[in-house]
C-alpha cells in the first residue's frame, strides 16, 4: 500500500506525543530538560513547515477546506509562541514546568482535533495520488528543515 501524506504525518505526530511525555517527566537536575526542550522546539517547528507547504496550503485553495486550514494554522502560531515563552524561561523555575505542561497540552489538543477532524476533511479533498505525492514532498521538506533546524 502506498503512503499517504496522512501516514508521514502521523509519525511526526508520535514523536511530537513522545517527546511531550519525556519533557514533561524530566527532572530539572538531570540535565535532559534543555536537550529534550531542544529537540521537541525542532520537531515541531520543521513538522508544522512542512505540514503548511504540503497539506494545509493545498486544502487552502478549496471551499471546505479554508475554515479547517485557517483553525489548524492559528493552532500553530499559538505552539510557536509557547514554545518561544519555554525556551525564554529559566530551565529550573516552576514556571517552566507549568510551561511546558501547557505547551503539551496545546500540541495533544492540535494533534487530536487534526487526526480526527482535518485529516477527513482534507481527504475528501485530494486525490489518492495527491495524497501520496503529498507525503513525499512532505517528508522531503520535513527532514530538510530538522537538518536546518538542527544546525542552528
Amino acid at each position: 500500500m502506498t503512503e499517504t501524506i496522512y501516514d508521514a504525518l502521523r509519525e511526526s505526530h508520535e514523536i511530537q506525543r513522545a517527546l511531550c511525555r519525556k519533557l514533561l517527566r524530566a527532572k530539572e537536575d538531570d540535565g535532559r530538560r534543555q536537550h529534550l526542550c531542544r529537540e521537541l522546539r525542532i520537531e515541531l517547528a520543521a513538522h508544522a513547515a512542512a505540514e503548511e507547504r504540503y497539506l494545509y496550503v493545498p486544502i487552502l485553495m478549496h471551499d471546505m477546506g479554508l475554515d479547517p486550514s485557517r483553525h489548524a494554522l492559528s493552532e500553530h502560531h499559538e505552539i510557536d509562541e509557547c514554545v518561544e515563552e519555554l525556551t525564554d524561561s529559566d530551565i529550573e523555575s516552576r514556571d517552566w514546568l507549568e510551561k511546558a505542561r501547557q505547551l503539551s497540552e496545546i500540541v495533544h489538543h492540535h494533534l487530536k482535533e487534526e487526526e480526527e477532524k482535518f485529516f477527513q476533511i482534507s481527504g475528501k479533498i485530494l486525490s489518492d495520488i495527491q495524497k501520496s505525492k503529498l507525503a513525499n514532498q512532505y517528508r522531503k521538506d520535513y527532514m530538510r528543515m530538522r537538518q536546518k533546524l538542527a544546525d542552528t
